[in-house]
């Protein structure tokens, strides 16, 4: 595969295809990691700590934090 580096701006930039994106499990506004060997460019994903936001948005976006957590309960349900 090949790719042409275009000017965008007052930068330079190579766009990738969709399936490219996916197969890599990168997605548009991922931040990555870029590191230049001897020619070569590699771009890797950036390990991030998740936001409270997004962490919660995994349990429907839901924080309930007005009252207490019974934590003994919970633990007798996942039995």
């Amino acid at each position: 595969m090949q790719a042409k580096i275009r000017e965008w701006g007052n930068s330079q930039g190579i766009r990738s295809s969709k399936e490219i994106l996916q197969s890599a499990g990168l997605v548009v506004n991922e931040v990555l990691d870029v590191a230049v060997s001897d020619g070569t460019i590699t771009l890797k994903k950036s390990f991030r700590h998740k936001t409270l936001e997004e962490r919660v948005e995994v349990y429907g976006g839901k924080l309930n934090l007005d009252g207490e957590f019974d934590w003994f309960e919970w633990l007798k349900q996942e039995k």
